[in-house]
């Protein structure tokens, strides 16, 4: 918990300092940013833009405070930020065994808490919160959409039962979402095969 500290503490104090003397405190891991932007004259993959990599607190604010909210995004695009190596997609080696931690708002939550859950993931995610199980987190995914927003964070076996667990729970407290309202875990292949449009829950916490 201590790296993800460090994360939250930087964010108040990351611009106050002169650049000469500034101090980088470095990340765990080196993140990737990208941006999905549906364009009809281009197939799925072409449309997932790469944008930037960081791996210290100081560039991820830096790229976080320069950058569009998730609330601000057109309808049917995404932002993902995965470790620097896997993309965002299901086919990548990193994830094709693995799926995700969803959640799901309602039309009247993209202000708020939409960029405040996004936010708090993403911090989460820099700040390996979920201890010894953060190695086995892939990255995360916002979706903006018309009939709903969704947030998924992307782990990358499912058969590591007790893992998905934790970093289920972990992301609850993360979210101070109540114990009353339960958050559901897809398997990818489920995803991609099912016939409705409804993914049956594997795991929920």
């Amino acid at each position: 918990m201590g790296r993800f500290k460090d994360v939250e503490k930087e964010k108040d104090s990351v611009e106050e300092l002169p650049p000469e003397l500034e101090i980088k405190h470095p990340l765990q891991n080196t993140w990737t940013l990208w941006y999905y932007e549906n364009d009809r004259n281009k197939n799925w993959e072409e449309n997932q833009r790469e944008i930037t990599n960081f791996d210290t607190v100081e560039d991820f604010w830096s790229l976080y405070n320069h950058i569009k909210m998730a609330s601000e995004l057109r309808q049917g695009c995404d932002y993902s930020l995965f470790k620097k190596g896997i993309r965002p997609m299901w086919e990548d080696d990193a994830n094709k065994r693995g799926g995700r931690w969803l959640i799901n708002l309602a039309k009247n939550q993209r202000g708020n808490d939409l960029d405040k859950y996004w936010l708090e993931i993403l911090l989460c995610m820099i700040g390996e919160a979920f201890d010894e199980h953060s190695e086995d987190v892939c990255g995360a995914v916002v979706n903006i959409r018309a009939k709903g927003d969704k947030i998924g964070i992307w782990t990358a076996d499912a058969m590591k039962t007790q893992s998905v667990m934790e970093i289920g729970r972990k992301l609850k407290q993360c979210l101070s979402i109540s114990q009353n309202v339960t958050i559901g875990y897809q398997i990818h292949k489920d995803t991609m095969v099912k016939a409705g449009s409804v993914t049956k829950n594997t795991y929920i916490v």
